[in-house]
């Protein structure tokens, strides 16, 4: 038997007959789906302290429950004192059971441990069905120890789907539970 997580059967059981009757879809592959959460977070102040960056790659393994990799420069900048091949950031890529897993965490533990939320922005869906947030400092997840923080860094969220437009994308995480504002 091959474990899925509570919001793996909820996307099977409720959120597919649901998208299949609102957008009328003749088959059951062509009802969207999450392909996979992105978590990036830019530490440019990696270029003073190589510390922070190591911090910041034990901070998103605990909040993801996966390791995180480095993200190297490109190119010079001169005016940033950044050179070729410098860690500036650290992303993890979640697929499958653990980006069930770190989405129903989201939803129900951190966003409401943000100050004076209200919802996300409706306004930040690409027009290729994917949507990114940003969360403005890591305190929000309970797998952060606050005590030893070093540097209060946010981050950013890509939830990648397979929808084609954002409406599907927009109805597709908001049945996932993900509240965004009223207009």
């Amino acid at each position: 038997m091959i474990y899925r997580s509570r919001l793996q059967k909820f996307y099977i059981e409720k959120i597919v007959p649901s998208l299949m009757k609102k957008f009328r879809y003749s088959s059951i592959m062509e009802v969207p789906k999450l392909i996979k959460i992105v978590i990036h977070q830019g530490v440019g102040s990696s270029i003073f302290d190589k510390k922070i960056i190591d911090y910041s790659v034990n901070e998103i393994t605990n909040i993801t429950g996966q390791k995180a990799i480095f993200c190297y420069s490109k190119h010079d900048e001169s005016g940033f004192k950044l050179r070729k091949g410098m860690p500036i950031g650290v992303k993890v890529t979640l697929r499958r059971t653990k980006m069930y897993e770190f989405l129903e965490r989201l939803i129900v533990v951190s966003l409401p441990r943000v100050r004076d939320f209200n919802g996300v922005k409706e306004s930040s869906f690409d027009n290729h069905g994917n949507y990114n947030m940003g969360i403005m400092e890591q305190m929000i997840y309970p797998e952060i120890n606050i005590d030893k923080i070093k540097k209060n860094m946010g981050m950013n969220i890509t939830f990648v789907t397979s929808a084609k437009k954002n409406e599907e994308a927009k109805s597709l995480l908001s049945l996932f539970g993900i509240p965004f504002k009223k207009k």
